[in-house]
Parts: C-alpha cells; sequence; structure tokens
C-alpha cells in the first residue's frame, strides 16, 4: 500500500497532495474500481482458494469440517469487522497501541466519506478481507482434532485481541508504524500472525491420532493454490490502494516471487526426496506469496527474485525437517510455510526496499541498515505477543468449551461428529 513510514494508512498518499494544494480529495473511479475489484479477489483467497487448498490437504473424514472452518471464520470476521474490528483497528490512535471506538457500527462511515481516493466503505471492506484470511489460515494447523464449537469461540477472541491490535501497530499510525516498520500487504500482520498462532495452537492442542499428511484430493490442492495466487494479486497489488504504477510493481514482484520460489521448492524437493511433488509445487508457491506480501510494494525485481529463491528453500527444510525432528503437529504446515516465509520477507524487506519503487521503504542495499533494525523489532514484538494472547485465548477457549473431539470423533472424522456430513458420498 501507499503506506507512509510502516503503513499508516488512514494517511494516503493522494490525500496527503491534496491537503498540501489546500483542495478537498476527491473520488477517483479508476482507483474504486480497481479497490472494488481487489476486494473481491481477496474474499476469493479464503472462500474457495484457502478453503479448497486446506479441504484437498485434509483426510476424506475431515474435508468438509476444514473447509467449514474457514468459511466460519469468514463470517465471523465479516460481522464482527463493521461492529467494532475496524474503528479499532484504523480509529483515531491510541497511545500507539489501539484505535478509537468512534466508528463503532461504522459510525460517520457514509457512501460520501473517503479514504484517500475510493470511498471509505470499499476501504472498509478490504481490510475486512485481510482480517478474515488470516483468521482462516491458522484452522490448517488445528484441523482433525479441534472442536468446531472451539473453532467458533477462538475466531471471535483472536480477531478481536491478536489481529486488531497487531493491525493497528503496523497499518492504523500505531507505535510500529511510528517506528518505522513496513510492512506492505501483511507479512507481520497477516502471516507471521498466522503462523505463529499455529504453532502455539498445535502445541497445546497436541498431536492427532494419525499424523499423516496424504491429500485426499489433490487435484483440489491444486486449483486452491491456484485462487490463491490469483487472488493475491489483489492483496498485494490492492494494497497500493489505487490504480497505478506502485500497484503494478507489486502485481510482477508478486507473480515473479511465486514463480521463482515454486521452482526452488521443487529443485530443492528433487534434490532432497529424489522426486518432485506437485504438492511441493504448489506449497512452494504459497510460500514464495507469503515471502513476497510485505515487500511487494517496497523492492525491485531483483529483490523479488531473491526472496522467491529463498521462499522456496527455507520453508521446505522448516517443513520437510525442522518439523519431525521437533515433533510438533502443525497438520498443514501453517507455521512452516506462512510463519517461516513471513518472517523471511519481513525481515528481507528491510535489506531490498528500493526507494525507487516506493519512497517510504528505503533498505540496508540502499544506505539504511537501520531499516533492518526495525524490521526485527516489530517482528520480534508480533511473535512475542501473537504467541502469549493465543497460548491465553486457546486456555480460555477450553475453559469454555473445550478444545479436542473426543477419540472416538476423531476416529470416526470430523465430518460425521460435528457436522453430520460427509464430503464424498460414494456408495
Amino acid at each position: 500500500m501507499k503506506r507512509w513510514i510502516g503503513g499508516i494508512i488512514p494517511l494516503l498518499l493522494p490525500l496527503s497532495f491534496a491537503l498540501a494544494e489546500g483542495t478537498q480529495p476527491k473520488l477517483d473511479t479508476g482507483d474504486t474500481a480497481w479497490m472494488l475489484m481487489s476486494t473481491a479477489l481477496v474474499m476469493l483467497m479464503t472462500l474457495p482458494g484457502l478453503a479448497i487448498f486446506y479441504g484437498g490437504l485434509s483426510k476424506n473424514k475431515d474435508t468438509l469440517n476444514t473447509i467449514g472452518m474457514s468459511f466460519l471464520a469468514y463470517c465471523v470476521v465479516s460481522f464482527l469487522w463493521v461492529v467494532y474490528g475496524y474503528s479499532l483497528a484504523f480509529g483515531e490512535d491510541i497511545g500507539g497501541i489501539i484505535g478509537s471506538a468512534s466508528k463503532v457500527f461504522l459510525n460517520g462511515v457514509t457512501v460520501n466519506s473517503l479514504q484517500g481516493t475510493i470511498p471509505e466503505m470499499l476501504f472498509v471492506a478490504f481490510q475486512l478481507t485481510f482480517a478474515a484470511i488470516t483468521v482462516a489460515l491458522i484452522s490448517g494447523s488445528y484441523i482433525e482434532r479441534m472442536k468446531f464449537s472451539a473453532w467458533l469461540v477462538f475466531s471471535i477472541l483472536w480477531m478481536s485481541l491478536v489481529y486488531v491490535p497487531v493491525a493497528h501497530w503496523v497499518w492504523g499510525g500505531g507505535f510500529l508504524a511510528k517506528l518505522g516498520a513496513l510492512d506492505f500487504a501483511g507479512g507481520t500482520v497477516v502471516h507471521i500472525n498466522a503462523g505463529i498462532a499455529g504453532l502455539i495452537g498445535a502445541l497445546l492442542l497436541g498431536k492427532r491420532k494419525d499424523t499423516s499428511l496424504i491429500p485426499s484430493n489433490l487435484p483440489l490442492v491444486v486449483i486452491g493454490a491456484g485462487l490463491l495466487w490469483f487472488g493475491w494479486f489483489g492483496f498485494n497489488a490492492g494494497s497500493a490502494v489505487g490504480a497505478n504504477g506502485l500497484a503494478a510493481a507489486a502485481f510482477l514482484n508478486t507473480n515473479t516471487a511465486t514463480a521463482v520460489a515454486a521452482l526452488a521448492w521443487m529443485f530443492t524437493e528433487w534434490l532432497h526426496a529424489k522426486k518432485p511433488t506437485v504438492l511441493g509445487l504448489a506449497s512452494g508457491a504459497v510460500a514464495g506469496l507469503v515471502a513476497i506480501t510485505p515487500a511487494a510494494g517496497f523492492v525491485n525485481i531483483y529483490g523479488a527474485i531473491v526472496i522467491g529463491a529463498l521462499a522456496g528453500i527455507l520453508p521446505y527444510f522448516a517443513v520437510a525437517m525442522l518439523k519431525p525432528k521437533l515433533g510438533y503437529d502443525d497438520a498443514l504446515d501453517v507455521f512452516g510455510i506462512h510463519g517461516v516465509a513471513g518472517i523471511l520477507g519481513a525481515i528481507l524487506t528491510g535489506v531490498f526496499a528500493d526507494p525507487t519503487i516506493n519512497q517510504a521503504g528505503k533498505g540496508l542495499l540502499y544506505g539504511n541498515p537501520s531499516q533492518l533494525t526495525v524490521q526485527l523489532i516489530s517482528v520480534g514484538v508480533v511473535i512475542v505477543y501473537d504467541a502469549v494472547m493465543t497460548a491465553i485465548i486457546l486456555f480460555i477457549t477450553k475453559a469454555l468449551v473445550g478444545l479436542r473431539v473426543l477419540p472416538e470423533e476423531e476416529i470416526t472424522g470430523l465430518d460425521r461428529s460435528q457436522h453430520g456430513e460427509s464430503a464424498y458420498n460414494i456408495t
């Protein structure tokens, strides 16, 4: 996004120019059209993209439950975001920690109010889709053993107590934004946030009885990955909040890094495991999408290539070697892919941020080593806060409704035990 220091969204560049010239900001129909499309693209990432990506990865007997967790997350966040989420994330800053409650139930957000050159209502919707997919991403660590009721309670609490504050810190004018943290489209706010929450939940939930990852429907996984890639153009290029050159740079960087990461994962797996799997290609693409997200509107094409290459290698080893060695059951590798690639991308943004692409970012290679320090601090703050709060939320959820299904329900499958349905009614 056109985010000044670390993404202070409420004061967009077009608005600052307008104020400097003593004129009122004006609606730009081109920007508005692009942002309407971008919002729809990001919605597509959750439903159906992530839902069927995760659903295809899960066991036959748990497919519907897995899809349902993404569906529920989108619905919960869609409601809570307009009630209080938007106000607390993007309202007037209070002490660098949280936004004010002045826009609860979208109070004062009218059809005529603007956020830069687009309607504020559209900006609300765009940010809603980011919050929704962040919550949905976490479910990949918890599938095949978490109660659906527990997921409902967790989604409400986590969105309210973790996502909203972190979004304010980085994008809403909070203390990390003031520190100078750079996050173009969600490296810290979305992916590190989701990855750490996934890891903590996997540790506290404990292992499934069957920890194998044998996708029930690999073609569905590939379709889901393709939809994620497609929707990610709205995620990253839409974060320019306008139809402009910065959006084009983010679009091209996103595609390049993703393709390079998919190839890097494939070749790494080929050398390490002796076969290049289609699942590996899809996993590498997602890792590339994650890693380029914080950097998409800050780096040039060389930076995008390096970030993509590393995103295809480091997350592979996190999934193939680190997870087995440490023994945690992150079912769909949310930490290994989103957490590791998100951390990688956030840090490398501090190295490769090129001021000729975006004046708001200047990294180590362009004479500003302090930016790398700022990125490391922001990553560390989000990891610690997220880990502590996620653990607290899970303990609260356990006290309220319990966390895990009964052993016999897990064996039967969560589709039947939680919903009384089956994804594949084959006779």
